[in-house]
């Protein structure tokens, strides 16, 4: 008997890039610590309290495991700030990870991240294969296969970028396809045909039942003023589901599909029913409060 399918677990991180200094790091995640225990609303009046009665014991305030219970969250900070971040996110369900690795384990790799050193300092997601790294360094997509098989190899997961290049018709960019049918047909044929070879290079190197998270960021949406239309994520995401290397994967195997590129609070709402599992978050979600309301309304959609 086959063994089922488990739910696909909603999930929301954010790349720091190379905007923080060492220090800001640090206050940032202490910051977004305390957003996300913070209550979000205010506590009730107390009634009057009679002179018999006992006294009042103080309701406390949720703590970030009673939220990231129903949600993965995940920080990838710079290479220098990781360990600090592992440490500071220890004994909490935040998972620490990195913005790139090596395809190597070791050797004469001048000024590249060993991914067996990432595992070893307690980094649990690794990014490859993002955008500016295709444009400034040249990665491709068979780079991006061997870093998969590299952070695998390792016991980490990958969290492979993927995208179209082509800029589709001005809707699509402007959010005016609400839904999947107010998409335009052509514009997602294109884009799936796109990210194709990108998703089967990086799943042809691992293993059927490693896990893998594929964060659907158009190349045209990084950076940009507005998020892609709704109605196109939803039906490139159909059409990557739909792939046999991603639909036939190993048994009680789950490939979560994250949409990122210019993504940010109120969002997720848009993009739920259309097969995103969550948001990959970039310089929104540089404010704390925005990262914790971004992962409340993901949780609680």
């Amino acid at each position: 008997m086959a063994s089922p399918t488990p739910p696909r677990r909603r999930i929301v991180g954010v790349s720091t890039k190379m905007y923080f200094t060492f220090a800001q790091t640090h206050s940032y995640i202490t910051s977004v610590l305390e957003h996300l225990s913070a209550p979000t609303s205010p506590p009730p009046p107390r009634p009057p309290r009679s002179p018999d009665s006992q006294p009042r014991i103080p309701a406390s305030s949720s703590s970030p495991d009673d939220l990231l219970s129903k949600i993965d969250v995940f920080i990838l900070p710079d290479h220098v700030s990781l360990h600090s971040t592992v440490m500071r996110l220890a004994h909490t369900p935040i998972q620490a990870g990195a913005q790139d690795a090596h395809h190597e384990d070791r050797g004469a790799y001048t000024g590249f991240v060993s991914p067996a050193v990432l595992a070893e300092v307690g980094c649990r997601i690794v990014e490859l294969g993002h955008a500016e790294r295709r444009r400034i360094l040249g990665e491709t997509d068979a780079d991006a296969a061997r870093k998969a098989a590299a952070v695998v190899r390792n016991g980490m997961v990958p969290l492979v970028c993927i995208g179209e290049k082509t800029r589709p018709p001005r809707a699509a960019q402007s959010g005016e396809e609400d839904t999947e049918a107010d998409a335009d047909g052509a514009a997602v044929v294109a884009a799936v045909a796109e990210c194709t070879a990108q998703v089967e290079a990086v799943l042809s190197a691992i293993p059927e039942t490693a896990e893998v998270i594929l964060a659907y960021e158009p190349v045209w949406a990084i950076g940009a003023a507005s998020p892609a239309a709704p109605g196109h994520v939803a039906g490139v995401v159909r059409g990557i589901r739909a792939l046999p290397c991603v639909r036939d994967r190993g048994r009680g195997t789950t490939t979560r599909i994250l949409y990122g590129g210019s993504a940010g609070p109120g969002l997720f709402a848009k993009l739920k029913d259309g097969g995103v599992d969550g948001l990959f978050l970039g310089r929104f979600a540089h404010d704390p409060a925005q990262f914790a309301r971004t992962v409340r309304e993901v949780a609680d959609a």
